[in-house]
């Protein structure tokens, strides 16, 4: 399996086939394995894919200091800072980048740091500003503890991140950190200097934001495209899978001439 070393920490991360690369992002629960359903597409379309699993998800590496990171300021930077040290690593120049939710997040903000890299951004389920802090935020949306979830979502959780540390992660998620802070969380400020062409991809029935807030993401980029998946669920790549790749698709052709 192939992992790099960034910040003395294993980062794991896949390319799979031929073509103009497209990088994608995964979710604050997921992993690389989220887009078994979308990469397949991806390939067989003539692109080449490389996903990885950001910092303490899937089969990278922790580090000593994951909690205190997880919940700090630092998240977003070095979020960044890591996609940058791996693009580096894989002496990839540009590209495209597909993000969801959380995974959206880390793709505006590389966008904005690395204007001459991003060649198109498209992005799904990722929230835009909220009006209360995360932590309040997430208490709503996310009542149940680890061993509350039901069978289905708890074994893929145990599956993507390993037995040992699924529950603590989950339990830290729910709670407050990650790319959507501790605080009041707005990416208005930033969106605007995102220059490449940048598709927002959102469903209708969200359990987490509603779909205004996928408008307000394509009104404040300057290159903007708007998408809305008519009844579909937070997750858009896994429950309109094949209108999700149509979609990206469509848009990663008409930008990548």
């Amino acid at each position: 399996m192939p992992f790099a070393s960034i910040a003395e920490r294993k980062v794991y991360y896949e390319i799979h086939g031929q073509g103009s690369l497209v990088v994608l992002l995964h979710h604050g629960f997921g992993c690389t394995r989220m887009w078994k359903e979308i990469c397949p597409g991806l390939i067989e379309s003539g692109y080449r894919v490389m996903m990885y699993d950001r910092r303490g998800y899937g089969q990278s590496e922790n580090g000593e200091d994951f909690e205190s990171f997880y919940v700090s300021d630092r998240f977003r930077e070095e979020s960044v800072n890591e996609l940058s040290s791996l693009m580096k690593f894989l002496d990839e120049k540009s590209f495209h980048v597909v993000g969801q939710c959380e995974g959206g997040v880390v793709g505006v903000d590389y966008a904005a740091a690395y204007p001459d890299q991003v060649r198109s951004l498209a992005i799904s389920s990722t929230q835009c500003f909220s009006e209360i802090s995360m932590p309040e935020f997430n208490k709503i949306k996310f009542p149940h503890s680890f061993s509350e979830l039901d069978s289905g979502l708890r074994g893929k959780l145990i599956a993507w991140h390993g037995e040992g540390r699924a529950e603590q992660f989950f339990n830290l998620f729910r709670t407050r950190g990650g790319a959507y802070g501790t605080g009041v969380f707005d990416l208005r400020d930033t969106l605007p200097s995102v220059q490449c062409p940048a598709l927002v991809l959102y469903p209708d029935r969200s359990f987490l934001f509603d779909v205004e807030q996928g408008v307000c993401l394509y009104r404040h980029l300057p290159a903007g495209e708007l998408a809305v998946l008519p009844a579909c669920g937070h997750n858009t790549y896994e429950h309109r899978p094949s209108q999700y790749l149509e979609i990206v698709l469509e848009f990663l052709r008409r930008h990548s001439r």
